[in-house]
């Protein structure tokens, strides 16, 4: 079977043309948001959205809003030819690529910035914290945010991560105008405020949680398991372990959430690991819980190396 053609599009107003034409034939769109550097698991959440909708768009734009200026922007892998190879090799195929090269450059808006656009840069509140996009001086001032779910797991130590994720996310529904996106559940916390902001706003879109792909080995699929060496990958092994054996003893009775984090930090620190957090929540409101009662999700975030992983697991009982 040949593969389907793909058009490519940089141009946000051709990007909206596109999807208005598409949906004036009767067709549904599916958006599947990502930052490159693409893996198995970003492909299964095309396959995912192939059930949901009859056209799919691929965005790959590595957004500088989630980044504050001493994360790792700079170093974020990419590889876009081979991204692109991924996609037309992925089952059902891919009809768009949306590339843009700025989502905050304006300059065809207007050339003039705000004097004191250094003093406006949003924070995170309290702490003059901003990100790469408030650094370069865009002149960009408009955040989205769900403040109460962005404020724990990753946002405690990540203060403009989720208004940027929720920003751009923003962006792209306004631009690409889908029916359906769809988001992996192994950055839970996005997936659920993704959810709310929806629901909040009043999009017309369906979000969609794909469930976590990983390796035969358990550990979760990442574009940033490129910067682990080979001992530290066997190391970070410990992160899904640590889940799994929580879960296990969860199901067997031991639903002492205080027990279970101490256990999964230590099994994690032992091997190497260095343990951002280690969270037990509902699965909606992402409520810190006690005991478990009723269906939460584990959380775990760990630098091995110069790699901050992300993994977690549903418990349901």
């Amino acid at each position: 079977m040949a593969a389907k053609d793909l058009v490519i599009i940089t141009d946000k107003g051709e990007m909206r043309n596109w999807s208005r034409k598409k949906r004036s034939q009767g067709k549904t769109i599916g958006l599947v948001p990502t930052m490159g550097y693409l893996h198995q698991g970003h492909l299964s959440l095309i396959q995912e959205a192939h059930k949901h909708s009859q056209l799919i768009v691929v965005s790959i734009y590595v957004n500088p809003g989630q980044f504050s200026p001493s994360e790792d922007l700079s170093t974020y892998p990419s590889d876009f030819h081979g991204d692109i190879l991924k996609l037309k090799s992925v089952p059902g195929g891919v009809d768009a690529v949306f590339c843009p090269k700025n989502l905050y450059d304006y300059s065809n808006n207007g050339k003039q910035k705000n004097k004191n656009e250094n003093e406006n840069c949003a924070s995170d509140g309290g702490g003059g914290v901003v990100s790469c996009v408030e650094e370069k001086g865009s002149g960009h001032e408009t955040w989205v945010r769900t403040e109460r779910l962005e404020k724990g797991l990753c946002g405690k130590s990540r203060p403009v991560f989720f208004r940027g994720v929720a920003t751009i996310v923003t962006k792209l529904f306004n631009i690409v105008e889908p029916d359906v996106a769809v988001f992996g559940k192994k950055d839970y916390q996005q997936w659920r405020i993704i959810q709310r902001m929806v629901r909040d706003l009043d999009f017309a879109i369906e979000i969609v949680g794909s469930e976590i792909m990983r390796n035969s080995d358990g550990l979760a699929l990442s574009s940033r398991n490129v910067h682990l060496s080979p001992e530290e990958r066997e190391k970070a092994l410990s992160i899904s372990r640590s889940l799994l054996s929580a879960k296990s003893a969860a199901e067997e009775g031991q639903v002492n959430c205080g027990d279970l984090k101490d256990l999964a930090v230590k099994t994690i620190t032992q091997a190497g690991g260095r343990v951002d957090y280690a969270e037990i929540v509902e699965q909606e409101s992402l409520e810190a819980v006690e005991e478990i009662k009723s269906p939460v999700v584990f959380c775990i975030a760990a630098w091995f190396g110069k790699a901050r992983l992300l993994d977690n697991m549903e418990i349901n009982i």
